[in-house]
């Protein structure tokens, strides 16, 4: 289903206290800022530079998707294919100069500041989830006197597998996992840590008698990591017999150590869930594909400022600038996804400048038209953290709400390193110094390749650090750098600390100001590559479109 809504439904929905107007959220009190919210600043990158070379950071999200997405747009890589409303640029904070406001932050005051958690209290609590627990009238959408979004319950207390224990020694279901950032203006060296967290409905934890079972839910992991990864995955051996499944596909039940994948359901070829799970499935009550999530997963994606020690060495902060959440609340099959891009294509072509609509509101999150809710917290004023409102969380839309890099309508899982510890540890472990640099089809490496198509770091071209570091006087990448990054990403993810703390210092400004919808990216000075205007499918300047990653 696509995201745009007919009026009708918004109208009922909202009607029902579960939308706001079809351009914003009635509990703020007024219309969207910005229509277009869901197209992120990146896209108004200026790609022609002065000597009119064509850069091309437009790669990392517009190209050849795999099914079941059918969002195939490297064509975006070549025009500014926007709607009407879109043309003048909507993200003012791009353009804002905030140099004398950072020289005032001194650095031990950003230091304590972003040491200093607003997610636990000293004693292990939840502040948020406290909170929400007498939720304030003004984030009560529906007036009911309770919060009905997500409560946060996740501790970020790991074990060596990378589940989180809460305080009482009891699994809340969440397991961190490790993956390479995509190339472009999301990273330690723009500004932001961050961590993903996976968890899959209580059946898929449980044993075939419906009792808490670990061990079943690694299988249950690795098999969701198989179809989405569209590989094998090794696990812990396991009895097959016991569990009924032939999980190595050897056509014998034994003991295998790893998950085959092999779904290929038109030619008798399928795959299977384990535990309480797997009569679910048999039931058709947890359906299983190629490519999607089972239906009732949750993500967790905590996104944080950027802490560096006194030798310059990056980690994550203990301060959350944004903790942002999704959960699988609809299934929906091939045919469906494509039945959604496809009248996507069509309303394009036939109403080029109509703008998405969504339903929802900050209570409960917006639906993204792929099965997906989305929710958000964001940082207050005081350093708290208070819901998103409407017009915040469609801002979300734009990287999970159909794009071609997307995999079920996520970036990161697609994306899970397999060591160490099999990917399946919190950042805080093990950061990603000694990380490499990941190797396309091709065998050439992936943010080399970046650094080829975009002469620089990032969308805006603004990080001289990386430009410094990789990009000789030719604009060419610097081969000896480039030796360096294919075994640590480190050397181009992770900042100076200077340039951490500037960074830190640029965002807090922003956070003082509380104006998001005019964008949230920390930039030093004011954006030079980037279009105030565009015209009508104006074109970029890239003549051959980088069709896969």
């Amino acid at each position: 289903m696509s995201p745009r809504f007919v009026s009708s439904l918004i109208l009922a929905l909202t009607a029902a206290g579960l939308a706001g107007p079809a351009f914003g959220d009635s509990s703020l009190g007024g219309f969207l800022h910005n229509r277009t919210a869901y197209i992120p600043p990146q896209c108004y990158t200026r790609t022609l530079d002065d000597a009119g070379r064509a850069h091309n950071p437009c790669f990392t999200c517009h190209l050849r998707a795999r099914r079941p997405n059918f969002i195939n747009d490297p064509d975006l890589q070549l025009s500014y294919a926007f709607p009407g409303p879109a043309l003048s640029n909507p993200w003012s904070n791009l353009f804002e100069d905030r140099r004398r406001r950072v020289a005032a932050i001194g650095d031990e005051e950003i230091l304590s500041y972003i040491r200093t958690s607003n997610y636990q209290a000293p004693d292990g609590s939840l502040i948020l989830a406290d909170r929400l627990a007498d939720v304030p009238p003004g984030w009560d959408v529906d007036g009911d006197g309770t919060w009905g979004g997500y409560t946060p319950d996740c501790h970020f207390r790991f074990d060596d597998a990378g589940f989180d224990i809460a305080a009482d020694g009891t699994p809340t279901g969440w397991r961190a996992f490790a993956y390479t950032p995509l190339p472009g203006s999301f990273s330690p060296a723009s500004g932001s840590t961050d961590d993903v967290l996976i968890r899959l409905p209580e059946a898929y934890r449980q044993n075939a008698s419906g009792e808490p079972d670990q061990a079943i839910y690694e299988i249950n992991l690795a098999v969701v990591e198989a179809l989405i990864a569209r590989r094998d995955v090794g696990i812990a051996p396991a009895d097959e017999e016991g569990l009924g499944v032939d999980l190595d596909r050897d056509g014998s039940l034994g003991t295998a150590e790893k998950v085959v994948f092999d779904w290929a359901p038109l030619k008798g070829r399928d795959m299977s869930y384990v535990g309480r799970a797997k009569k679910l499935q048999e039931e058709g009550k947890a359906p299983l594909a190629a490519g999607l999530f089972p239906l009732g997963t949750e993500f967790l994606h905590t996104v944080r400022y950027v802490d560096v020690d006194d030798a310059g060495e990056v980690r994550m902060a203990a301060r959350l600038k944004e903790l942002r959440y999704m959960r699988k609340t609809a299934w929906q099959t091939y045919a469906d996804l494509e039945d959604g891009a496809l009248e996507e294509i069509k309303e394009d072509h036939d109403f080029p400048d109509r703008v998405s609509l969504f339903d929802g509101n900050r209570e409960v999150g917006i639906a993204n038209g792929t099965g997906w809710r989305l929710q958000g917290f964001i940082e207050d004023r005081d350093g708290t953290l208070r819901p998103q409102s409407f017009e915040e969380t469609v801002f979300c839309i734009g990287c999970h709400g159909g794009i071609g890099v997307n995999d079920d309508s996520t970036l990161a899982f697609a994306r899970k390193l397999e060591k160490p510890f099999g990917g399946w540890f919190h950042w805080s472990r093990h950061g990603l110094r000694g990380i490499p640099d990941p190797k396309r089809p091709d065998g050439s490496s992936e943010y080399a390749r970046y650094l080829a198509e975009n002469g620089a770091g990032d969308e805006f071209r603004d990080n001289a650090e990386i430009i410094q570091a990789f990009i000789g006087e030719d604009g060419e990448p610097d081969e000896a750098a480039l030796a360096a990054m294919t075994e640590d990403l480190a050397t181009i993810l992770y900042p100076s600390r200077a340039r951490a703390l500037a960074l830190n210092k640029a965002y807090r400004t922003i956070v003082m100001d509380q104006d998001f919808v005019k964008g949230r990216d920390a930039n030093l000075a004011p954006a030079v590559n980037v279009h105030r205007e565009v015209e009508i499918d104006e074109e970029t300047g890239i003549r051959e479109p980088v069709a896969r990653w």
